[in-house]
């Protein structure tokens, strides 16, 4: 299946995990891919699998307003214009809120939230052309709390709400703007949970399908809302978490201990 053939996508965070997996499933649909982290080196890694014809490394930090306008300009310059902007990049940040330092406040805001509003600035007025698409990576943390992700729920929050309000603004321009809210999915960033055996114990039992996310089980998702068949799909932050929020529960990981 070739939805994407001519098309042209950005997927930030894409050197590893569900960023990855989303990077390849799209190549593999046709579009031309411009894969993003801040490591050239594994961005490398990922593109010596796909067509070098089709495939752009854009290495740099989204948190930066002028990484922005180098991203979308560069993609531009290469493929003529861009059809899909996929928001994937993040951070988390476990532990007690009184315990943060503003570095580490200021991390997980600047990728998490500020990257997102950066990249969708610059790329409106190509998406605009295009009738294109913005799908952003936001969690199951971003619609509830967790015992030990205060900085993480405030940035993913912002970042549900935001694919909301644009929704509504973008919607008369062409643009429709989505997103994805996983549960814990298998990657590097979540491999302080995943190799847990106490924390994923307790998580099975609060998961109905039984396992954690790969990260192609969040990339056909994310397919799916930028391709044809979401045409009348916009303002959606879609739950694929395994059956997490059926119950507006939470992952609520690392209860809390007043230690």
């Amino acid at each position: 299946m070739q939805r994407f053939a001519g098309t042209t996508v950005i997927v930030t965070g894409s050197s590893s995990g569900i960023g990855e997996g989303i990077a390849r499933r799209f190549a593999e649909e046709g579009a031309n891919v411009v894969l993003n982290s801040r490591s050239r080196d594994d961005l490398e890694k990922v593109a010596k699998d796909l067509d070098g014809d089709r495939t752009l490394i854009a290495e740099g930090d989204v948190g930066k307003s002028e990484f922005a306008k180098d991203i979308i300009g560069k993609t531009v310059d290469r493929f003529g214009g861009l059809d899909v902007l996929v928001n994937n990049a993040g951070v988390g940040a476990f532990g007690m809120l009184a315990d943060a330092s503003d570095e580490d406040i200021d991390k997980v805001i600047d990728i998490n939230v500020k990257g997102v509003l950066y990249l969708c600035r610059e790329a409106i007025p190509h998406l605009a052309k295009s009738k294109g698409s913005i799908v952003n990576t936001s969690s199951v943390s971003g619609t509830g709390g967790d015992w030990t992700l205060p900085i993480y729920n405030a940035a993913k929050g912002a970042v549900t709400n935001l694919t909301r309000s644009l929704a509504l603004q973008l919607g008369r321009k062409g643009i429709r703007v989505n997103a994805v809210n996983p549960s814990v999915t298998r990657s590097e960033m979540t491999a302080e949970l995943t190799d847990n055996d106490e924390l994923m114990k307790a998580f099975m039992r609060r998961l109905p399908l039984g396992r954690i996310a790969e990260p192609d089980d969040i990339a056909g998702p994310v397919l799916f809302l930028a391709s044809d068949d979401a045409r009348f799909v916009t303002g959606v932050n879609l739950a694929v978490d395994g059956g997490v929020s059926a119950s507006n529960g939470q992952p609520n990981f690392m209860a809390y201990r007043d230690e």
